[in-house]
């Protein structure tokens, strides 16, 4: 049974260590080049001089903005918790939908609203505004 595996001896008396023959790594290519080559090795020259390099290049997918969701039932608890008659809710990115009942005439501010959200908000004396976001 191995306990403790030895270190790996190969190159410890080579003068390549992988690099074929000792003239391979002599030149410029061996240490990043000149010129705009050798992103490793200059990377504090062009973070202070040529910060376009860093960049990515191309195109940016669009990409849709993702909104929370919330349900009839969960917004007639915060309407609840107001005290108010007939309340404001202003709930920014979240989508309401048309799960449940709104038990107080409220008036609703989101970002979207369902088909049947809007049905039953109006159906129980409250208003739905969107707000366009």
């Amino acid at each position: 049974m191995v306990i403790r595996v030895k270190k790996e001896r190969k190159y410890l008396g080579a003068r390549r260590w992988g690099a074929g023959n000792i003239k391979n790594r002599r030149g410029a290519g061996g240490r990043g080049g000149v010129g705009r080559a050798g992103k490793k090795h200059k990377f504090t020259r062009i973070v202070k001089y040529e910060k376009e390099r860093l960049q990515t290049m191309g195109f940016t997918p669009w990409r849709r903005t993702i909104l929370k969701e919330i349900n009839l039932d969960a917004v007639s608890k915060i309407a609840l918790k107001t005290g108010k008659e007939k309340p404001t809710i202003e709930l920014d990115g979240y989508k309401v939908l048309g799960d449940g009942k709104l038990t107080v005439p409220a008036q609703i501010k989101a970002s979207s609203f369902s088909k049947k959200a809007v049905e039953r908000i109006s159906a129980a004396g409250g208003e739905a505004v969107s707000l366009g976001s």
